[in-house]
């Protein structure tokens, strides 16, 4: 068990990660698998096959009514007034400087016979009291009805290149139809769930969202097909492969998503106005001074969170995230770097533990599924 000063919170499938000896942490408040089989096993599995991964501690939003998508469209930089019924928008929460308070996953669910629009957001755990408050003081004087359903749902996520076959079984109806970033309102198990085509580990897979009820069995169903369960060390590295943020690691309220660079999601001449705007529009008029890029580490040496990145031997920057890749077999991390040191094949040191090591900018995402049936032609 993890010992702790405070109860840590646990999501309904806890005792299932316990029957599994799952190793325990701490975890934004909550008591999580941090792995079960072991991390390297876990991650090929999710690269190979399929894993499943309890995301139940996630925040988790519902929206309702008339001019849903207009309210919202001021309190984002993508234009999610464009979204059709059944597709979603991975976007950021600002605040006035442009710093990013939280990124979140914004499902639109269509309209309702009475002309109500419908919609879902997936929020950070660690920040889901933060945004909840943030939407709601934004929103209080709009016709919007906020439902925070983060205690009262089960949220899991099968990835990997088998991750639809192995799910069907359970589910309807059919989803090899459902795009990237789409979405729908199914059955698991015979019982309703929400399904989404979305993921944090640079796979293809789901997320579904169920009763508490049903979420057990179904990780029990998956789990007696096979499919292997992960921690959220594996999600870690899964994700850092791909190059995905993490936050308060390689985003928080003093990076913007222009230097994150996230910019393809800034959508500055297809709508009005909001938050940060002005920020973000000096930004891409003047440039940027720093921006996040990716590193890879010469031998075997792994750059850690907050290490110096370094240029002829000043100190130029800071780990944000870093890893040893498993797909790769090679370190690999993240880092903020002036603009001018920010090239692809920009030579930098990285200290660790007061030695100083060679690596260069590479290009990102280190992994894809793309760049991995390239590679092997």
């Amino acid at each position: 068990m993890v010992q702790s000063d405070f109860i840590l919170s646990r999501t309904p499938l806890f005792d299932l990660a316990l029957k599994s000896k799952a190793r325990l942490t701490a975890f934004s408040g909550w008591e999580m698998a941090a792995q079960y089989s072991g991390l390297k096993q876990e991650h090929l599995a999710v690269r190979t096959s399929a894993g499943m991964f309890d995301i139940s501690h996630m925040g988790k939003f519902a929206f309702k009514g008339k001019g849903l998508l207009k309210y919202l469209q001021s309190l984002v930089p993508s234009d999610i007034d464009r979204l059709q019924a059944g597709q979603a928008q991975y976007t950021v929460l600002l605040n006035e400087r442009a710093g990013i308070i939280d990124d979140i996953i914004f499902y639109y669910q269509g309209e309702t016979a009475a002309g109500e629009q419908r919609g879902m957001a997936i929020v950070n755990a660690a920040t889901t009291a933060k945004d909840k408050a943030w939407l709601l003081s934004h929103l209080k004087t709009a016709p919007i009805e906020f439902l925070d359903l983060s205690p009262n749902k089960v949220l899991i996520a099968i990835q990997g290149p088998r991750a639809i076959a192995d799910l069907q079984p359970f589910v309807e109806p059919d989803l090899t139809g459902l795009k990237p970033f789409g979405h729908l309102e199914g059955k698991v198990l015979g019982e309703s769930a929400f399904i989404a085509r979305t993921g944090y580990t640079g796979e293809d897979g789901v997320e579904i969202m169920v009763e508490p009820k049903i979420g057990i069995k179904l990780w029990q169903n998956l789990l007696d097909a096979g499919v292997t369960p992960c921690g959220l060390g594996a999600r870690d590295t899964l994700r850092l492969e791909a190059a995905m943020c993490l936050y308060g690691q390689d985003i928080d309220e003093t990076t913007t998503p222009l230097e994150a660079g996230l910019g393809w999601l800034v959508h500055l001449d297809r709508k009005g106005d909001f938050i940060g705007r002005s920020v973000l529009e000096r930004q891409k008029a003047e440039g940027l001074d720093r921006r996040l890029v990716g590193i890879q580490m010469e031998g075997r040496h792994i750059a850690r969170h907050d290490y110096r990145v370094l240029f002829n031997g000043e100190s130029v920057g800071k780990i944000t995230s870093g890893t040893f890749a498993p797909t790769l077999g090679v370190p690999i991390a993240l880092a903020y770097v002036p603009k001018s040191l920010s090239k692809i094949g920009q030579q930098l040191e990285v200290e660790i533990r007061g030695k100083v090591y060679p690596a260069s900018v590479v290009k990102k995402p280190f992994y894809s599924r793309k760049k991995l049936s390239n590679a092997a032609k």
